[in-house]
């Protein structure tokens, strides 16, 4: 039997340890707090804590639930719903780095200590931190996950940082992601933004985050509602889960309400579980912060979106992250109101710590005399803001910082006093306000060309600056050292000036 089936005997006792392994020893299974939590709410239990081990109970509990399920009672639960799909942020990511790092070392060691000689052993000449920094340095350089920041404007920045993927480790494959992965699920309303995704492959396994969506500290992404007593719309806001979300009647944020605040009509529209319901105002326990609320930061963006098609508002979304910082920005004419905002979250705008009065500008730094009220004892009561000027940004574009307040402006705190890349008095300004006509022209603007005027052009509109870094070696030969000039070798002065 040895011969033919090398290795262990499949013994009783070896199945039990195995078993014993594989589930109840917490040396090699964590159910973690989430798979805690999630798996007590599945089996019908009240508390969310519990062991982080599997036990007798938890595995009756799981059979049952199958065999329910097999004579058709209960609900198989929705994969794609976001209450069963969680974000893991970087630190969560860099942690499951460090654990495989520091599993290498406790193995090493183990070994370092079963073959030690009679000398004795210092904690130094035992662990090696080299796994570990191999572990962190692999993540941060090589994980699919680990990107260079898009620099390109103040949204590309701000957008990147919200973006929330379903590829890398441990996630999904382009190629085995299917149609119902990519879809828009009613869990994403006020959480995941709907219209901004990419086109071609990735679409619908990269998404962004909502304007006002938030992290619950299980992982999972919440949105904020306004809570309402009775038919009366209070300030008060909860942030609802999308497991929470479902045991309410939520109403819409454009919903018409009287004075005092209350929901008028004798209907109201408002969502239950995802489908679209009319209901009666005190039946109404929730309602949006806002009509934003289900788009992210590009797509709310753009002025009059819902009277846009879905596609085309995708692609205007995915294309403002592309406008190249212009010489001159200049604020839109129509805008939606979150253009500040954002100008200011992305941090490429300089906004003050402390309100007082400014008391030296140049294009370099900013001096700023503290107000009495807000200056700490025994400090000088100054802050200086010196501004980045000319520094090439990741996609080669120009970062530089201009002084938009005077000598003797006074400033409160958070105002901005100096303006970034494609920023116009602390607001995002990514494009110029330009007079257009919609008419044929010879041909020229046959389908996507257009025209521009000689104008648009001297006056530098859409003219900007590039910085682009470029290496070049000078080495030293046996024929002496290399020199980098822009003479051309051999030629004369009268033929170079030619």
């Amino acid at each position: 039997y040895r011969m033919m089936r090398p290795g262990e005997p499949p013994t009783e006792d070896a199945v039990q340890a195995l078993f014993q392994r594989l589930f109840y020893n917490p040396d090699t299974y964590d159910l973690s707090r989430v798979g805690r939590m999630k798996f007590n709410a599945k089996v019908g239990r009240d508390e969310s804590t519990g062991p982080m081990v599997l036990t007798n109970e938890d595995i009756l509990a799981v059979v049952k639930i199958l065999v329910d399920l097999r004579n058709g009672r209960g609900e198989v639960d929705d994969i794609d719903h976001l209450g069963n799909r969680r974000v893991r942020c970087v630190g969560e990511l860099a942690e499951n780095q460090y654990r495989t790092g520091l599993a290498r070392i406790e193995k090493a060691v183990k070994e370092r200590l079963g073959q030690a000689e009679q000398e004795p052993l210092m904690p130094h000449d035992l662990i090696n931190s080299k796994p570990i920094s191999a572990a962190l340095k692999e993540f941060f350089g090589a994980s699919q996950l680990s990107q260079f920041m898009d620099q390109t404007n103040p949204l590309s920045e701000i957008t990147h940082k919200r973006r929330v993927s379903a590829l890398g480790p441990g996630g999904l494959t382009r190629e085995r992601a299917g149609f119902e992965v990519r879809d828009v699920h009613v869990t994403h309303y006020g959480r995941v933004c709907p219209i901004e995704t990419p086109e071609g492959p990735n679409i619908g396994l990269i998404n962004s985050l909502a304007l006002y969506a938030r992290l619950n500290e299980y992982g999972f992404i919440e949105t904020p509602y306004r809570r309402v007593r009775d038919g009366k719309v209070t300030m008060e806001i909860d942030y609802l889960s999308a497991i929470e979300e479902g045991k309410y009647i939520i109403a819409q944020a454009n919903a018409a309400l009287d004075k005092e605040g209350r929901l008028t009509g004798d209907l109201v529209s408002a969502r239950e579980r995802g489908e679209s319901v009319l209901v009666t105002a005190d039946t109404i326990q929730y309602m949006d912060v806002s009509p934003a609320q289900i788009v992210s930061v590009a797509a709310s963006l753009v002025p009059f979106l819902e009277h846009d098609d879905a596609n085309r508002a995708l692609m205007g979304a995915n294309m403002q992250r592309q406008a190249v910082p212009v010489l001159r920005p200049e604020k839109a004419f129509v805008g939606t109101g979150i253009e500040r905002v954002s100008a200011i979250d992305s941090g490429t705008v300089v906004t003050a710590n402390r309100g007082g009065v400014v008391d030296y500008v140049d294009a370099t730094r900013i001096v700023v005399r503290v107000n009495d009220a807000e200056a700490q004892a025994g400090e000088v009561g100054v802050d200086i803001y010196n501004l980045i000027k000319y520094q090439r940004s990741n996609q080669n574009t120009n970062i530089h910082q201009r002084p938009i307040v005077k000598r003797g402006d006074i400033i409160a705190k958070g105002d901005v006093v100096a303006d970034g890349a494609s920023t116009d008095l602390g607001e995002l300004a990514l494009g110029q306000n330009m007079l257009v006509a919609f008419m044929p022209w010879n041909g020229y603007n046959f389908e996507d060309s257009i025209l521009i005027s000689e104008r648009v052009v001297a006056e530098d509109r859409y003219t900007s600056i590039h910085i682009e870094e470029l290496v070049v070696m000078a080495r030293d030969t046996k024929l002496g050292a290399e020199e980098i000039t822009r003479d051309i070798p051999n030629l004369s002065e009268q033929q170079l000036n030619r």
